[in-house]
């Protein structure tokens, strides 16, 4: 499969593109067919929600002022709503027109360019707009992102007539900032993430980036059009202006979301609660066993070990010695949670509990085996079958009903300026890394987070990243990740081993971090009266 956009893919094929793995962020990946997004409530013929028409989003500001991540971070959330969204970057053109490793010219970034330096901009300028155009009338899309610095009033406006002549209403969003420090921050983010520095030093880097703000500076106009639909953001969100016009529900949204977003860079941890003194179920809220402390301290230390070394890493290479971010602990209201995250809680740190961090409701199913279930609620098996992420056993959740119950926390996700560490069930894991690694709804029920991992989410202004942080010494039988629900079609008869395809995964195959799911030990032998050798399920609800 294809890899997440870059310039050289760009180059090659800038409309299609797929993702590897879940390892990563999906932003810009194009799905290879229609689906349902996780948080999607409902679907349409013309795939537009919410009694919207098409919009064209177009973003406004100088460079380092965060205009590609909130860009990205926009597009992260609508398309988890289901709304047909996709970011088009002027840059990722630029770098596709000029070719892998070419240079633009030295005064292309300067508003009295030569007339060669124009005329390069101008076609650039012209395959994105096609390609926007494409997406609204070929794709059924419903937004587009179209990110650029858009600086002058006159230029604005001419964007906003011309997008309405194709029956596309314009909505700007201003990305406004002096304060110098959260701009340095941006520039040494953007040096790091963006394609147009791969294999630059970090001094020429940001000296560079530093040129090119500076250029646009004398000739850049703030908005304040009364004519034109606008949200300016000051100071990565310290304060939100709105010019309304003509907003519909689905702007008002956008607002809303634009609300609880800063641009501020943050890292995000996940980790699985330690097992529980007591036999793991739903119904009961059991505290943790030794074996749970222990792997609680020892999380808590690994965890707190790899932020000092990347603290250093940083110093090391040049980077200013700036204190770590505070460190705060999200887990849910059950005890095996708020346990795992005492012994950060004693060394000061913040812990809070979210109720709505609970895990997936399994219903009558739990406890059931396999043979059981598929003789009592076989209707209910074929479903599940065809869709797992949708469907829900009698009296149980599904995981878009978990989704839709978290949007709570997503929205505080995007709020929270401190390094976050969030423990909790499996199944909550799945549901947040799926939102933001942007995973398809079909990948959500097969992530895996196997405990002796913390999975760390590293934001940058073109995707996010993600990697494993390795809890060493842990006793073997604990570390196991769970299947994500009930795992049909048995095996025939003496086999042990899971099967492939609707099956539990082979075992030792890889966790998210590397691309696939990887429950070690997926199933366990049993026996029950009267029903000899069964296939017990270890399921994702029988042990956070």
């Amino acid at each position: 499969m294809d890899t997440l956009l870059t310039a050289e893919v760009a180059a090659a094929s800038p409309r299609f593109r797929r993702k590897s793995s879940t390892l990563v962020d999906a932003i810009h990946d194009l799905p290879e067919r229609s689906e349902m997004a996780p948080a999607q409530l409902y679907s349409t013929e013309s795939g537009r929600l919410f009694h919207s028409g098409r919009i064209a989003i177009a973003t406004v500001g100088l460079p380092a002022r965060g205009k590609t991540h909130i860009s990205v971070a926009l597009a992260r959330y609508l398309r988890w709503l289901g709304v047909k969204t996709r970011v088009f970057h002027l840059g990722d053109y630029r770098r596709a027109t000029t070719g892998p490793g070419q240079d633009v010219p030295d005064d292309y970034f300067f508003v009295n360019a030569s007339a060669s330096s124009v005329l390069l901009r101008q076609k650039i300028l012209k395959k994105c707009r096609d390609d926007i155009y494409h997406f609204f009338n070929h794709e059924k899309g419903q937004i587009a992102i179209y990110d650029a610095v858009n600086p002058l009033a006159s230029g604005r406006r001419s964007l906003a007539k011309e997008f309405a002549k194709h029956d596309v209403q314009t909505l700007f969003i201003e990305s406004a900032c002096d304060d110098v420090r959260i701009i340095e921050e941006n520039v040494r983010s953007v040096k790091i993430s963006s394609p147009d520095y791969v294999g630059w030093s970090s001094d020429d880097a940001v000296k560079h980036y530093l040129a090119r703000i500076t250029a646009k500076i004398p000739n850049f106009e703030t908005m304040d059009e009364a004519d034109l639909n606008y949200i300016k953001m000051i100071n990565a969100g310290e304060r939100l202006s709105v010019n309304n016009c003509t907003f519909g529900y689905l702007s008002h949204r956008i607002v809303f979301y634009l609300l609880n977003l800063h641009i501020k860079s943050r890292h995000t941890y996940f980790a699985r609660a330690g097992t529980s003194s007591e036999q793991d179920l739903y119904k009961t809220d059991s505290s943790l066993s030794e074996q749970g402390m222990e792997y609680a301290r020892k999380m808590s230390e690994t965890l707190l070990n790899h932020r000092g070394e990347e603290r250093r890493d940083l110093i090391d290479r040049g980077g200013p010695p700036t204190p770590l971010k505070p460190l705060t602990i999200w887990t849910s209201t059950r005890r095996r949670t708020v346990e795992t995250a005492q012994y950060l809680y004693e060394k000061g740190y913040s812990v809070r509990q979210r109720s709505q961090m609970s895990q997936l409701n399994p219903g009558v199913c739990e406890m059931m085996s396999e043979r059981r279930i598929r003789k009592e609620y076989p209707d209910e098996v074929e479903k599940h079958e065809k869709d797992p992420y949708h469907h829900r056993y009698p009296r149980a959740e599904s995981y878009h009903d978990l989704a839709v119950r978290l949007e709570p926390i997503i929205l505080e996700l995007e709020r929270e300026q401190n390094d976050l560490l969030i423990i909790a069930h499996e199944s909550v894991l799945r549901v947040l890394y799926g939102y933001l690694m942007a995973c398809h709804a079909t990948d959500i029920p097969i992530l895996s987070f196997p405990r002796n991992e913390i999975i760390e989410i590293i934001p940058a202004s073109y995707n996010n990243q993600a990697r494993r942080i390795t809890i060493s010494d842990l006793p073997a039988e604990i570390i196991p990740a769970s299947p994500e629900d009930i795992r049909i079609p048995v095996p025939p008869s003496g086999v042990v081993s899971p099967m492939n395809g609707l099956g539990t995964p082979m075992m030792g195959a890889q966790s998210p971090a590397e691309g696939t799911r990887s429950p070690e030990r997926s199933v366990l032998i049993t026996k029950e009266p009267g029903e000899g050798t069964q296939l017990l399920v270890e399921r994702a609800l029988r042990g956070n």
